[in-house]
């Protein structure tokens, strides 16, 4: 907390416009943090929207890699069966 100048304690009006530019300060560093924060919303916002498109690309290659080994084990039992059961 700021301390009260000697100049304060003899005027009241002094001690008046001094604290009108305290609070003009704290203020203006508010509204400062309130845009800082502000920015850090959509920061957060870019970071879980490419999470989340990142997760999806993952989910879809594992789809593509699942459904290629699905195929070519398939593919391979048709052979097998192809070539020593019915033959």
């Amino acid at each position: 907390m700021v301390e009260a100048t000697d100049i304060e304690k003899k005027s009241l009006e002094a001690h008046v416009e001094l604290c009108a530019e305290r609070y003009n300060a704290l203020e203006d560093k508010m509204s400062a943090m309130g845009e800082n924060i502000a920015h850090l919303c959509v920061m957060v916002q870019d970071v879980k929207a490419s999470v989340s498109k990142m997760g999806e690309k993952n989910n879809d290659r594992l789809i593509t890699w699942g459904i290629g080994i699905i195929g070519f084990l398939a593919a391979s039992v048709i052979y097998l069966i192809s070539h020593y059961v019915l033959k």
